[in-house]
């Protein structure tokens, strides 16, 4: 996929997100229907944590030189990071925002510059097309728990 057709899908997320969570009450979004699993409201807060994550990464690959960057747990970030009293409306705010400030940013590159890379203190070298595709793919991934938690609400 070339680099101007990902950034397009990677500005049609927070749309998805914000269809999966539509018409959700307050109880739906931190109802736990499945066991083991976040709730929904805990889910859109893990992607709006990891949307400026995920842009600083990319803004630093494309700064500087073979920056380094560290991974974070998102366990760790749902125990402590108040998930169940945060607004749900102002996490999708964020996310739309940090993905359009972005997209602004990597529409005017070349594509050889979707080729420089960072460090990751986990993965090891990391090009920039592809944390783009893994933020891209972040939503739709989450999308589907949350779809999932919606079948079991509507089936009890």
């Amino acid at each position: 996929m070339s680099p101007q057709s990902l950034i397009d899908q990677y500005l049609t997320g927070p749309q998805l997100l914000r269809e999966a969570v539509a018409g959700m009450s307050a109880a739906d979004l931190d109802a736990a229907p499945v066991p083991g699993k976040w709730s929904s409201r805990q889910v859109v807060c893990h992607l709006a944590d990891f949307e400026p994550i995920y842009a600083d990464r990319m803004k630093r690959i494309i700064a500087e030189d073979r920056p380094t960057f560290f991974g974070g747990d998102p366990d760790l970030f749902a125990a402590r990071l108040a998930y169940d009293r945060r607004n749900v409306e102002d996490e999708l705010a964020m996310v739309e925002a940090v993905r359009r400030h972005v997209a602004t940013i990597l529409r005017t590159l070349a594509d050889e510059d979707f080729q420089r890379e960072g460090i990751h203190s986990e993965d090891g070298p990391v090009s920039l097309a592809t944390l783009l595709e893994r933020i891209t793919n972040h939503i739709p991934h989450h999308v589907k728990f949350i779809e999932e938690k919606r079948a079991a609400l509507a089936g009890r």
